[in-house]
This record gives C-alpha cells, sequence and structure tokens, in this order.
C-alpha cells in the first residue's frame, strides 16, 4: 500500500512537471522533478529498508550510508531544488533533474 502511493506520487510530480516544462516554468519543473526523485529515493529506501523516510535529512542519511549511488544523484540536483526559491531556473537544469528522475525509474523498474 505504501509503495503505491508513492509511485502514484511520483507519477503525479512526474506529469505535473512534463506540463510545467512545456509552459517554460521551469523553476516548477524542477522543483517537481526533484519532488519525484524524491518519491522515487523513497520506493527505494522502502524496498530495502522495510521504512519510508521521515524527512530529507533521514533519506539523505539512509542514502549517504548504505546506498552510495542513489545519494549521489539526490545530492547532486539537491541544490537546483534549493535554488528554485531563489533564482530562476533554465531549461539545461530542468533537464538534468529530468534525465535523473528517468535513470531512477528505470533502476527501480518502474514507469513514468
Amino acid at each position: 500500500m505504501e509503495e503505491n502511493i508513492l509511485i502514484e506520487n511520483a507519477e503525479e510530480y512526474w506529469r505535473n512537471a512534463l506540463l510545467a516544462e512545456q509552459k517554460k516554468e521551469f523553476n516548477t519543473s524542477v522543483t517537481l522533478f526533484f519532488k519525484t526523485l524524491s518519491a522515487l529515493a523513497d520506493v527505494y529506501i522502502l524496498r530495502k529498508e522495510k521504512r519510508i523516510p521521515t524527512s530529507h535529512t533521514d533519506r539523505f542519511r539512509i542514502l549517504e550510508t548504505k546506498y552510495f549511488d542513489i545519494y549521489k544523484i539526490l545530492d547532486k540536483d539537491f541544490p537546483f531544488y534549493q535554488d528554485s526559491y531563489r533564482s530562476k531556473l533554465d531549461k539545461e537544469t530542468s533537464d538534468i533533474l529530468k534525465e535523473d528522475a528517468k535513470r531512477l525509474s528505470e533502476i527501480l523498474g518502474i514507469k513514468l
């Protein structure tokens, strides 16, 4: 049940990120692609650890100590997500997060 909710949330974030990207609303698309990544990372952790992280900090701690390949993806993209509050982001940044979300979904065997 929890996994299904996480996957449905990831799919919803993904769809809306694509729509925002089409409208050239890149701050929104970056935010939603990162939320896609976070939901997918939570699926990964749930499958491995049988629990869902309670925060970004908890998620990053688990990934950094146990699943470093997944951690590297989120750690690289988190500053873009943070920048979305105070900067004007562009298509290239959106594309980076989109590709990372695709890659993580492929690792998990989840079709977005």
